[in-house]
């Protein structure tokens, strides 16, 4: 049993999927996050083992959303997505179809299918990326096509386009989700065969009469690329743990807490929409200054605490060379909060 495998314990690999993969863009810096995920540590299940477990994932009113959304729009041979998506006569593959449903027979399937010059869409297709030693299989909630020579992906998702804006948030989500696909697809035919353009379809406004959108996925996939790339080479990071470490969910939680305070974190409030482990991460940067978000993390740069921040603010404590220019920052705020509350209150004596 190499390191890798110890790290975990006994029981089998949490697998990676599309959601995984794409989450690892969202807090790059996240040493703890790139261990547990290269040594396929069940975080749902770690977390509570340890008492902080989280409501994590989609709501079950939003799957039945998604998954009636999906379904009228794959239905008749996908005839409703075929009109959004305005490609013409095009033929369906339905790859799930065949009484040999193993994860091997389909994804021979789709990658004989791609690999063909045939205009189609295609329904449930396997696809595989190679990720820190372990083949990970994408089963996309999406479909692809040949358009102009070039497979396209496209991904359904049930949140509205609203007046042609959606939230931002669940976009950039979709959008580097869907990034992982292409990186699949790139990998199992090469650049030229796949468009950096993906296709997202949604509910219209507030039915669910469907709407296409084009995102361009090139930043996302220069994003993916460099964290897998770094989550394949986390085994340094392991091999320099302490023998003590391990994940092994048999052991007592005070156990396990000790071995995840040997790996770094970096926590930010965004990690709650991202991360199995963000309750637990939450409560263990209470009272830092990364707590509080990114841009403060950045700003205050070698100031770690909120206690240190308001010291070095009303010059209680002295700055380190390194926290200078915190200081200088945080001395100004300070000063306008209190030149601002004094004008407040000689306005409300008036």
């Amino acid at each position: 049993m190499n390191r890798i495998d110890r790290l975990r314990g006994p029981g089998p690999a949490k697998r990676h999927n599309a959601r995984t993969l794409a989450a690892l863009t969202g807090n790059p810096g996240c040493a703890r996050r790139s261990v547990l995920d290269a040594a396929g540590v069940d975080k749902v299940a770690l977390a509570t083992r340890i008492g902080f477990a989280g409501n994590f994932g989609q709501s079950r009113f939003a799957l039945a959303r998604g998954n009636a959304f999906e379904a009228m729009l794959k239905a008749d041979d996908c005839e409703l997505l075929r009109s959004v998506l305005d490609v013409g006569v095009v033929g369906y593959q339905d790859l799930g179809e065949d009484a040999d449903d193993t994860l091997g027979a389909r994804h021979g399937r789709t990658r004989e299918l791609l690999a063909s010059a045939t205009s189609a869409l295609i329904d449930h297709p396997l696809l595989t990326l190679s990720i820190a030693g372990q083949t990970v299989y994408l089963e996309p909630d999406l479909i692809a096509f040949q358009s102009e020579g070039r497979l396209r992906v496209v991904e359904i998702k049930s949140f509205a386009i609203v007046d042609g804006q959606a939230d931002s948030a669940k976009v950039a989500a979709a959008a580097v989700q869907a990034a992982v696909y292409v990186l699949a697809l790139r990998e199992l035919l090469g650049a030229d065969r796949v468009s950096h353009e993906v296709v997202l379809v949604c509910p219209e406004n507030f039915s669910l009469q469907p709407v296409a959108v084009v995102l361009d996925v090139r930043k996302q996939l220069s994003t993916l690329r460099r964290q897998l790339s770094r989550l394949s080479s986390v085994s340094a990071l392991i091999d320099a743990l302490p023998d003590s470490v391990s994940f092994d969910l048999a052991l007592p939680p005070a156990v396990l807490i000790e071995s995840l305070s040997e790996v770094s974190a970096r926590y930010v409030p965004e990690c709650l929409s991202s991360c199995e482990m963000s309750i637990y991460c939450r409560d263990e940067a209470a009272g830092t200054t990364a707590s509080l978000g990114r841009s403060v993390r950045e700003s205050l740069g070698g100031v770690d605490t909120v206690e240190q921040a308001l010291a070095l603010s009303t010059g209680a404590a002295a700055p380190t060379p390194k926290q200078t220019e915190a200081a200088i920052l945080l001395r100004t705020a300070a000063r306008l909060r209190r030149e601002a509350l004094g004008l407040s209150s000689s306005r409300s004596d008036g």
